[in-house]
């Protein structure tokens, strides 16, 4: 399976005015604690951290331990001065990194 990320936004958006993000990912996730067919323990495979930043600034961050959903759904609010990018980091075990950048544009 491939890793895919939903980043939603509202569709209007106004400057310094309270609005909703909505993070959602799609990895393969493994507590490290459940066992294979043959009994063996399967690694862990989790996504351990989530990071929002906006003009270069920290915004939002969460991190994660095994107990973590599969495809873990993440929603914070946000307000922001003016338009730019939010770029949105997911990182985890065995060298996961996903990145996806939104724009966000004001009315």
């Amino acid at each position: 399976m491939t890793t895919s990320a939903l980043v939603t936004l509202p569709k209007i958006i106004r400057a310094n005015e309270v609005f909703e993000i909505r993070l959602l990912i799609a990895h393969v996730m493994e507590s490290g604690f459940r066992p294979g067919n043959f009994g063996q323990i399967l690694p862990r495979n989790i996504v351990r951290k989530v990071q929002c930043k906006f003009l270069n600034s920290i915004v939002f961050e969460a991190q994660f331990f095994p107990a973590v959903a599969a495809n873990p759904l993440l929603v914070f609010n946000l307000k922001v001065p003016r338009s730019g990018e939010l770029e949105v980091v997911w990182s985890g075990d065995n060298n996961f990194v996903h990145r996806e950048i939104v724009r966000i544009e004001l009315v």
